[in-house]
């Protein structure tokens, strides 16, 4: 899946282009790519952020999304955690926002008009941009788990960076490692303050966002901590110095272009990032750990897997 460093790649690839770029058509190739979408009538027979479409419901979903996005004007791409969004400029309506989740095998790509399809092109929007000329945004998705959706923005409860408004169904999402205006101490009192093992602290997105398995199991193994370690046994130091390694990991996941084991992940160039191959602990179950040699272990962990050294990261 997609995590904090392979979703800030996108936004970057994509900020050059569609920054002030208007959309000049869209084609919704299937509705199930719009499961977060909204319809203005609301009635869709699905109650909401439905994950099932009949034919019906789902011809009605891709009408809306085409005539409310054809004609609008897009603003620079913003990111918190995983959750990612285009900003519409709109004349007097209420704020809104292009909202992409990339889900387990999301992809944005940007292509010239004349480019051969991609796979598992669910969503298409041509766009112009005043220097760049007439591009095609391309959503693609093998597993139908991401989506896209025209979703209001709401005050931030704590602010965004400069901005002050957040999509509406990301407004839970808590600040990532990576944000100027994250607070270090919060985390640390957050996290002590839980029984849960610190593996299972690190996933939940209301306490830090942006981390998957990969960049927890990761992370974890640098700061040399045990994935079950409850968090009220993690000391404020060594809390401090998780955070430190969360941000290390990110910032060389994206140096490398995050992490592609398969094609279901790439930038928007179709292009795989290589931080596979920096990877310490994440996929290298019965290898050598890199820094004991002690064979790296794999246990389940709620229907996915941890990763970690036995010896370098002893449960206390």
């Amino acid at each position: 899946m997609p995590e904090l460093p392979e979703v800030e790649v996108v936004r970057a690839g994509l900020a050059p282009a569609v920054t002030g770029a208007r959309v000049a058509g869209v084609a919704v190739l299937d509705p199930r790519a719009l499961k977060r979408h909204v319809p203005l009538s609301g009635d869709d027979g699905l109650g909401g952020h439905g994950v099932t479409l009949s034919d019906a419901a789902g011809a009605l979903r891709a009408a809306d999304f085409e005539r409310r996005t054809t004609g609008l004007v897009l603003d620079a791409p913003v990111r918190r955690g995983k959750f990612m969004w285009i900003p519409v400029r709109s004349s007097g309506g209420p704020a809104q926002a292009l909202l992409a989740h990339l889900g387990m095998s999301g992809q944005l790509l940007l292509r010239s008009h004349d480019a051969s399809d991609d796979r598992h092109v669910r969503v298409r929007l041509w766009i112009e941009h005043p220097e760049h000329g007439e591009l095609r945004v391309d959503f693609a998705d093998q597993r139908l788990f991401g989506s896209l959706a025209l979703d209001g923005l709401v005050p931030a409860p704590d602010g965004i960076g400069g901005a002050t408004a957040i999509p509406s169904q990301a407004v839970h999402i808590a600040r990532d490692p990576l944000d100027p205006a994250f607070d270090d101490a919060g985390f640390v009192r957050g996290l002590r303050s839980r029984a849960t093992g610190v593996k299972r602290a690190l996933l939940d997105q209301r306490l830090v966002s942006g981390i998957g398995n990969i960049y927890a199991d990761e992370a974890l193994w640098r700061a040399r901590l045990h994935p079950e370690t409850p968090g009220a046994m993690v000391g404020p130091r060594k809390a401090g110095e998780l955070l430190v390694q969360l941000r290390a990991v990110f910032a060389q996941a994206l140096a490398e272009g995050g992490t592609s084991f398969d094609a279901q992940y790439v930038n928007v160039n179709g292009q795989a990032g290589y931080f596979a191959h920096s990877l310490n602990a994440y996929g290298r179950s019965g290898q050598p750990c890199t820094r004991c040699g002690t064979a790296i272990r794999r246990v389940p962990f709620g229907g996915r897997s941890s990763h970690f050294c036995p010896r370098c990261q002893r449960r206390r």
